[in-house]
């Protein structure tokens, strides 16, 4: 169904192949899931399968691309591909362009030109399928990041392609909301459905997988049998996240010494509203200097309408936020920013400068830092990204890009930092990198706050854990998630 003949491809304006002679072939009814580090090219080979690099595209190209026996050339415009093959994006919220989540799906429904009982049919099943029912007339951008993903792989399931191309579909989801798209992936297989995706949650996947492929450096450097592939020990450790041995018990004593001192946040009786709709119902904690705090909990529990709080992203409906004695009603974004830094789930969100470096430079200048050169150095070596220093942000991975986030919170030095989701888009390697460097923050006596659906991360990693759900706290132990 899908040919990739000696791709090799480099991006405008950069020297350093993203795909050097890559050769795959996916064939019709089969699974090929593509893992690897971040910056390997997963998402370049997903946009070179798709027939977007061709079309779309300008850079340095060579090799040749099929989609059903047929070179990508020979189809006159992606409108033509996009009949035959469904993609999902890394970044779900670039897909949606309508007011409701229903709108979204019936989009594509009304593109196949199907009979309005047919429409409404089929509507049904896939919101009931993608457990969408709930959010129906919800507008998509008002979502979660999970929410968000669910709603764009039900779009694409509309259009009815007999070839789905999902780069990294379930990145952003909480573990029953895996499982869930897990199941719909094995279903459609089922049906005959021809499935290349990227993916860092191997286990979920396992049994439905046909081939593995593991891409470095834009190379393919491991591919055939999942059980063969994962013998090799390095493989495994880059594929599945090993977060043993993180925890630092030292950090954990001085935590219980400064609790008895005024906390850096507390919450009285926060709830907040979207239009017309809770999304926190009356809560209350307190945070202490360094703590390694995890807020744990499904798509959509509330946690990161909680911590948009701390900087003042939200006000709160009713109740209060104190930061560091100061109630967040009466200050400024601007004035928390030198108290409170925040890395957003998605890390797009954040960027908008030319380069990886004026990125990190942004936020020193508004705070007016010297030594600006060496801060900026630093903080992108502990992130492995010096060598992207002078390259367009938005060229770089979505793993990439979610380091260059935690790159500029770090620069800014903040003494409390919040993480939405670190670990999205990374391989096992990397994930661990990024908690080992949140500890050693910790330990510098910075409070850290981190989102995660990772619960075995949590476990190991924080000090105290909070479990949202329908935006309450159910439960918040030192002692791991229940």
């Amino acid at each position: 169904m899908i040919g990739i003949q000696e791709i090799s491809y480099t991006y405008p304006h950069t020297v350093q192949e993203a795909l050097h002679h890559i050769s795959l072939f996916v064939p019709k009814g089969q699974c090929v899931m593509v893992t690897g580090p971040s910056g390997a090219g997963k998402t370049t080979l997903c946009l070179a399968a798709a027939g977007i690099l061709y079309h779309e595209y300008g850079g340095k190209k060579e090799g040749r691309v099929s989609v059903e026996e047929k070179d990508v050339a020979g189809y006159a415009s992606l409108a033509e591909l996009a009949k035959k093959i469904g993609i999902v994006f890394d970044d779900p919220e670039a897909q949606m362009v309508f007011t409701t989540v229903e709108e979204e799906i019936l989009s594509a429904l009304e593109h196949r030109g199907l009979d309005a009982a047919v429409i409404e049919e089929r509507l049904d099943a896939i919101m009931k399928a993608t457990y969408l029912e709930e959010l129906r007339n919800r507008s998509p951008h008002n979502l979660s990041g999970g929410q968000k993903q669910r709603v764009a792989l039900a779009a694409t399931l509309a259009l009815g392609n007999e070839i789905l191309i999902l780069d990294e579909p379930t990145s952003e989801l909480d573990e029953r909301a895996t499982q869930r798209i897990t199941g719909i992936l094995k279903t459609l297989k089922k049906q005959g459905k021809t499935i290349l995706f990227v993916e860092h949650k191997y286990q979920h996947f396992r049994d439905m997988i046909d081939m593995l492929v593991v891409l470095e450096n834009g190379r393919i450097s491991a591919a055939g049998d999942p059980d063969t592939v994962m013998r090799d020990e390095r493989i495994h450790r880059m594929v599945i996240p090993d977060f043993t041995g993180i925890r630092d018990v030292d950090t954990e004593s001085g935590t219980v010494a400064r609790r008895q001192e005024p906390p850096v946040i507390s919450v009285h009786d926060l709830s907040y509203l979207y239009g017309d709709i809770p999304a926190l119902n009356d809560i209350s904690l307190e945070i202490h200097s360094g703590e390694f705090v995890a807020i744990v909990g499904e798509n959509g529990s509330g946690k990161t309408t909680l911590v948009r709080h701390f900087n003042n992203l939200l006000v709160p409906t009713s109740g209060d936020v104190v930061i560091r004695g100061m109630n967040t009603r009466h200050c400024s974004v601007a004035q928390l920013a030198r108290y409170v830094g925040l890395v957003f789930q998605n890390p797009d969100h954040m960027f908008f400068a030319d380069t990886v470096k004026e990125e990190v430079a942004f936020g020193l200048r508004n705070l007016k830092r010297t030594g600006e050169e060496k801060i900026i150095d630093e903080s992108l070596d502990n992130v492995g990204l010096l060598h992207t220093k002078h390259l367009y942000p938005r060229w770089l991975s979505r793993g990439e890009r979610q380091r260059l986030a935690i790159a500029c919170v770090i620069a800014m030095q903040p003494e409390i930092i919040i993480l939405d989701e670190p670990t999205t888009g990374l391989d096992g390697n990397e994930a661990r990198l990024v908690m080992r460097i949140l500890k050693d923050l910790q330990k510098k006596g910075h409070t850290l706050i981190i989102i995660t659906h990772n619960r075995e991360m949590a476990r190991s990693c924080a000090d105290r854990i909070i479990l949202m759900e329908k935006g309450t706290v159910v439960s918040d132990t030192s002692e791991g998630v229940p």
